[in-house]
């Protein structure tokens, strides 16, 4: 019975390469997801001033 081996799975360090590319992608994922937040605010924030600027709307309350 001592002679008997169990087979284990060898764990291997961590593979630099591969950490590189899956960090890069996430890099890539993360600042397309803010610049498309940031595109977003951008032309919400030019709409208004664009009817700010037509008139369309005002920052003034109107008086009753």
């Amino acid at each position: 019975m001592a002679g008997h081996r169990v087979a284990h799975a060898t764990l291997k360090g961590p593979s630099v390469v591969k950490e590189l590319i899956i960090g890069m992608a996430l890099g890539l994922a993360a600042g397309g997801l803010w610049k498309m937040h940031h595109w977003n605010e951008q032309r919400k924030t030019r709409a208004f001033y664009d009817l700010l600027e037509r008139g369309e709307i005002s920052v003034i309350a109107a008086e009753e």
